[in-house]
């Protein structure tokens, strides 16, 4: 069976698949799910064996909802099989790899195929046409350039849409600021804690930077909020919109914020099948429901995914701005949440109620430690620089509105570490949140 592409079309162009009725869209996808299952099996071992011991086959698999018979794929399976073991393709066809940080075991390692580079270029030139860039554009990239996909997917895809490109990089927050200021990029792709560095730096060089000729953040990478959304565009007087994606899927570009709608990531479907799970016990919710993303590549050739774990949480919502659905913005991870005596706790919880105090920066580390059988909570956080002489009292009043906001709204008791402007640590890519001394 061979892979069903699509109709190459202009970056600047809609792909016909993103105005297609419901209907079109399905039977395009059953067709490439089809083959991508098929692919799966012949190529990969790991797959022939479990769909062998299901006694499943791919042509068994005649409409969507029977992907649901199939076992789940997970980051364990890929570092199991460490490095090379799950590619479905010669390694002379791979033209590429990538990896995770391995911080905690083995990378994941991605290969991608000639194909496979084409099809991120199209689906992230895709994504920053949805969200208002356009050919001629100058696209400053603060992603880590590396192993880590976000650099240099989002630099092909924007080549691929005809912006000139800045690669930056992540690091060097001076020199950020410096080409923001000398080469006028109107679009910045980087990581949401990473533009609260750069904005940090912008003010301490004295520059106003609604003056700056930047209207358009594309953030990804993290999860983030829509109160630090509202804050990042009022500091700095830009559109900021949503990409989605994961480097074991294809990288950035898996889904992405419409401009004119502003109401989650439109999931690229025609690429990549999603369903929603309960995280405990696997089984797929309705749309509309929250649990864990899972996802299904329907068109990569080197790594092919079969309902691959996430384990980011969100929920299916209908399509607005394109006929494919949105998801909802990932609220945290199902590995990532904490469990405070009882309470389940994810970090975007803590930043929604920080960026609710007026005189915080929106910055924060969550403490974690144990005081005798039980755990205890310290929050810390910024004032802004411009209340840095606040008295003790006016200090106080603050933390105590924080804790009673934390209280009231998650359910946990914790104490307020109220600390200078600018001393907590920046990131220069994913913000480490969570400080956990318990053990």
């Amino acid at each position: 069976m061979t892979m069903p592409i699509a109709t190459s079309v202009p970056a600047t162009a809609l792909d016909p698949l993103e105005t297609a009725s419901i209907d079109q869209l399905r039977q395009h996808q059953l067709q490439r799910l089809r083959w991508s299952l098929d692919h799966a099996y012949h190529k990969v071992p790991l797959y022939r064996q479990r769909f062998d011991a299901l006694g499943i086959h791919p042509q068994d698999i005649r409409q969507l909802d029977d992907l649901a018979q199939l076992p789940f794929t997970t980051k364990a399976d890929l570092r199991d099989h460490y490095p090379y073991g799950m590619f479905a393709v010669p390694m002379q066809e791979v033209v590429r790899l990538h990896a995770s940080s391995g911080t905690t075991g083995k990378p994941t390692v991605v290969g991608y195929t000639r194909n496979d580079i084409d099809t991120w270029a199209q689906v992230v030139a895709r994504s920053i046409r949805a969200a208002g860039g356009r050919p001629g554009d100058k696209v400053q990239i603060s992603y880590g350039y590396g192993l880590f996909t976000g650099g240099l997917g989002a630099h092909y895809g924007a080549e691929r849409l005809g912006c000139t490109v800045i690669p930056m990089s992540g690091g060097q927050t001076e020199k950020q600021v410096q080409l923001l200021k000398d080469f006028q990029p109107d679009i910045i792709m980087v990581t949401p804690s990473y533009m609260l560095n750069l904005a940090d730096e912008i003010e301490r060089q004295g520059l106003d930077p609604h003056r700056l000729a930047l209207r358009l953040g594309i953030f990804g990478a993290e999860p983030w909020t829509d109160e630090l959304r509202s804050a990042i565009e009022q500091r700095l007087g830009i559109s900021a919109l949503d990409i989605y994606g994961l480097s074991e899927i294809i990288g950035p570009g898996v889904a992405m914020e419409c401009a004119e709608t502003r109401d989650g990531p439109t999931l690229w479907e025609d690429h990549f099948y999603p369903e929603i799970i309960d995280p405990h016990s696997g089984q797929v919710l309705p749309d509309g429901e929250m649990g864990e993303l899972v996802l299904t590549s329907l068109t990569k050739e080197a790594l092919p995914m079969i309902r691959y774990r996430t384990r980011d949480l969100t929920r299916l919502l209908p399509g607005t701005a394109r006929p494919m659905r949105r998801i909802d913005k990932i609220t945290g991870r199902s590995d990532d949440m904490l469990i405070i005596r009882g309470v389940n706790l994810f970090p975007t919880q803590v930043e929604e109620q920080v960026l609710k105090v007026e005189q915080l920066a929106p910055c924060y580390e969550i403490h974690l430690y144990r005081h005798g059988n039980l755990d205890s909570v310290d929050i810390h956080v910024e004032l802004k620089n411009e209340h840095q002489h606040l008295q003790d009292e006016q200090q106080r009043s603050i933390c105590s509105e924080l804790s009673r906001h934390i209280k009231n709204h998650i359910g946990i008791s914790s104490r307020i570490v109220l600390q200078p402007p600018y001393s907590l640590k920046r990131s220069e890519g994913k913000a480490a949140r969570v400080i956990d001394k318990r053990q």
